[in-house]
């Protein structure tokens, strides 16, 4: 299961994404909501990534797939991200043509930055992404409202 706080070995590249994460209270929510689906998949036989589908394609998709992540908004502040593996074309029921962001199933807990609310996905250059959590520190088993407080003050 992806644990918040837990460290990947990949390193942040030379461009991502930044999205909202609707519906999804704290990022052990979204970990629990990544488990649920990853136990469908592998019920399924699928592959054990995640797919989330957006109206538009990036242009600059091959910046992103040189080591880009996804980064979440939770909450009002850039909390989480999930490294992207793919970018895949497909077509919906209706014969729109959408694109699904493959995103590895490791969920990567960053130092919290506040975001403004916006529509759809946006561009995070690697200078701008938040770094990850630093497991030495103990951050990761601050609550996290707390965890919030504390970067708003910028202890954290």
């Amino acid at each position: 299961m992806p644990r918040p706080g837990s460290r990947a070995t990949f390193a942040t590249m030379s461009l991502n994404l930044v999205k909202l994460c609707v519906g999804v209270e704290s990022v052990d929510d979204l970990a629990r909501s990544i488990e649920r689906r990853l136990d469908l998949r592998r019920a399924a036989g699928e592959e054990e990534v995640l797919r989330h589908t957006t109206r538009m394609t990036p242009k600059r998709g091959d910046e992103i797939l040189d080591g880009g992540s996804l980064y979440w908004v939770i909450r009002g502040a850039i909390q989480a991200r999930q490294r992207v593996l793919r970018l895949d074309p497909v077509v919906d029921a209706e014969g729109t043509s959408r694109c699904d962001i493959v995103l590895a199933p490791e969920l990567v807990t960053t130092r919290m930055v506040p975001r403004r609310p916006f529509q759809g996905w946006r561009y995070l250059p690697a200078d701008d992404a938040p770094a990850d959590m630093d497991l030495g520190t103990g951050g990761d088993d601050i609550p996290s409202e707390m965890r919030r407080e504390l970067a708003e003050l910028g202890l954290i």
